[in-house]
């Protein structure tokens, strides 16, 4: 027995995919690593931001993100956190220079992955809107609140896996090209810094609600 109402399912699911398809810090973080580490990095990072965005609903599930949400000093101790890394990340962007061999990704896979899911888990927003958009899909008569929230986490998951991924391999493959070029290599690395710092200050800007 599937733990939501199929008819709250069917209004859940083109919800999702809109949210899935509006451009932002997901789509951009993918794009970013597809550009400096080609379309394997890409993938691995959209896996990473997939399985941070199921995470971040499973802990809205018990509680977990509610409770943070409820402390604003732990919100902002998380939230730093996340525009530290997001800046150290357009350092090492920056220093990366021109990629020596096109064949090779300059991004591991794995550091692409672990990359991602650290972003994704120190974003506060995420757990902002979890709270946020979810609850309105949650029916408590219907059965337990966790498998619903797991089942719409899974929904969103999946949806910003095929939607990031395409964006991130596209990017990829046209960073791997152009990378045969140690001007644009270097073009590249800076464009990929500069999105970078911008989430990092769309992060650090952000405004308790």
């Amino acid at each position: 027995m599937i733990p939501v109402d199929p008819l709250t399912l069917l209004a859940f699911i083109p919800a999702g995919l809109a949210l899935n398809l509006t451009p932002g810090a997901d789509m951009m973080f993918c794009l970013a690593q597809g550009l400096r580490g080609g379309p394997r990095a890409a993938l691995a990072a959209d896996a990473g931001i997939a399985l941070g965005a199921f995470a971040h609903t499973a802990a809205a599930g018990i509680g977990l993100s509610a409770l943070v949400a409820a402390e604003p000093l732990l919100l902002d101790v998380i939230r730093w956190v996340g525009v530290a890394y997001l800046l150290w990340l357009a350092w090492n962007a920056m220093r990366s220079g021109p990629v020596p061999d096109t064949r090779a990704p300059a991004l591991s896979p794995a550091r692409a992955f672990r990359q991602a899911l650290i972003v994704n888990l120190t974003n506060p927003k995420v757990i902002l809107f979890v709270l946020a958009f979810l609850p309105q899909f949650v029916d408590p008569g219907h059965g337990a609140i966790l498998p619903q929230f797991l089942v719409f986490g899974a929904i969103l998951a999946t949806g910003g896996l095929v939607v990031n991924g395409l964006v991130g391999v596209f990017a990829g493959g046209l960073g791997r090209r152009l990378a045969n070029s140690p001007r644009v290599a270097r073009a590249l690395g800076w464009a990929t810094a500069g999105v970078f710092t911008a989430l990092a200050a769309r992060l650090a800007l952000m405004q308790r609600s």
